[in-house]
């Protein structure tokens, strides 16, 4: 019989990420609290977002309410990263940026983690930006991403291609 596999990855849906940021931008304009504070918040090309505003306070807070959408969409914000306000003239501004990918470096650490606390047959192989698992039992593979999910990373995680 032939091995299972699943793959596990770190990427962010660009068309979630939108719409979390259009019903953003989509408050920030109808509520009280940001009339007349020119609250803004637009995309800075591909994987980074823009937040404008005229107080600290209020780019603070559209910042959290950008969060909320993002959590709502089922995006971790373990992918989504955001500066301190910062004066630009006289405006506050706030970058976000979202990650994609799994760096070497968290690829070896989860092949470790799955190396020391997995099922013993479960092999992982780094390949790219993701993370390749393979075994001939579907159920170890299983415990293996109950393991994953259960497991306090820094990084986001899916898992794909699983056959």
């Amino acid at each position: 019989m032939a091995d299972s596999s699943f793959d596990i990855v770190s990427k962010v849906d660009h068309q979630e990420a939108d719409n979390a940021l259009n019903q953003a931008a989509k408050e920030l304009a109808q509520r009280f609290d940001f009339k007349n504070t020119g609250t803004t918040i637009e995309w800075k090309g591909e994987e980074v977002v823009e937040i404008t505003s005229g107080t600290e306070e209020r780019a603070v807070a559209a910042l959290e309410v950008f969060k909320e959408k993002l959590i709502k969409r089922s995006i971790s914000l373990k992918s989504f990263s955001a500066g301190d306000p910062r004066a630009s003239g006289k405006e506050f501004k706030i970058n976000g940026k979202f990650t994609n990918g799994i760096s070497s470096e968290q690829a070896k650490k989860v092949a470790k983690l799955i190396r020391d606390e997995g099922p013993k047959s479960v092999k992982t192989q780094i390949q790219g930006d993701e993370l390749r698992v393979t075994s001939k039992s579907r159920d170890d593979l299983q415990d293996t991403i109950a393991l994953v999910k259960d497991a306090d990373l820094d990084f986001a995680v899916q898992f794909v291609n699983y056959r």
